[in-house]
């Protein structure tokens, strides 16, 4: 059940590597040896959220410039960098599938080249042009290293592969961001706001986040592709993540058009 941006255009060039350790060991900046300078935050937990699921090569809705998740707001090509449906193929067509802690939640059916352990929320702070305007006002890390030197810079995402914490009931897992929505793509008051502010979102039973099959089995949804199901969830810094199945394969590439 999912809700995208329309692909990036043509010619967005790609930076890897754009993730912020903001505590521990230090990083380097993109095209800088200098390390950047780690920074420790506590974020405000959202509580009891709806959490919607969607996955990679999901069609939700072909008509729809945001109904497919073959594609990302952030990586036009998100199906082939990903390595495939990340679930079954039915009659070509790509389904969920029910997960398990024996293999760690990993898609059974095929070998993930990038984190199955992503969602999405509604801040699209690259394709759209009122996040984009106010990123560096409204998201907390703008100013670190590496990105306050690039907050200008429209090939580059403050959003994407950044840590969230998500928790249902006692189980507690985190994910990668890689995709923007559900709904909504300017949300800044329930992104970054504090735990009273509602999703802007009126859909899908007023969903605040999509979540990866894996994150779904992880947090033992009551159901493979539902609306009913909800979270509290938090941004996290990398070095607040623990060691656990998310950690088995960090995705670390930039936009990609």
């Amino acid at each position: 059940m999912t809700r995208r941006r329309p692909a990036l255009p043509l010619g967005v060039v790609a930076l890897t590597g754009l993730v912020v350790a903001c505590a521990g060991p230090a990083t380097a900046a993109p095209g800088s040896d200098a390390p950047t300078t780690p920074v420790g935050r506590n974020y405000p937990w959202h509580t009891d959220i709806v959490a919607t699921t969607f996955w990679v090569g999901e069609v939700f809705d072909p008509t729809a410039e945001d109904g497919s998740q073959v594609y990302s707001t952030y990586d036009a090509a998100w199906m082939v960098h990903y390595g495939g449906c990340d679930g079954v193929v039915v009659d070509g067509v790509c389904g969920t599938e029910p997960r398990s802690a024996d293999n760690d939640w990993f898609p059974t059916a095929m070998t993930p080249l990038e984190n199955p352990f992503y969602l999405d929320l509604p801040f699209d702070d690259v394709n759209d042009a009122a996040a984009f305007a106010r990123r560096g006002a409204v998201i907390p890390w703008a100013h670190d290293p590496p990105y306050r030197d690039l907050l200008a810079a429209g090939d580059v995402s403050l959003m994407k592969n950044r840590w969230v914490q998500i928790r249902r009931g006692d189980r507690s897992c985190y994910a990668q961001i890689q995709d923007a929505g559900p709904g909504q793509y300017d949300d800044a008051d329930y992104v970054f706001g504090s735990d009273d502010r509602r999703p802007l979102n009126q859909e899908f039973n007023g969903a605040g986040m999509d979540v990866s099959p894996a994150v779904n089995g992880c947090l033992g949804f009551t159901d493979l592709n539902g609306e009913n199901d909800r979270v509290d969830w938090r941004f996290v810094d990398d070095a607040d993540v623990p060691v656990g199945p998310w950690r088995n394969l960090v995705t670390t590439s930039g936009v990609t058009g």
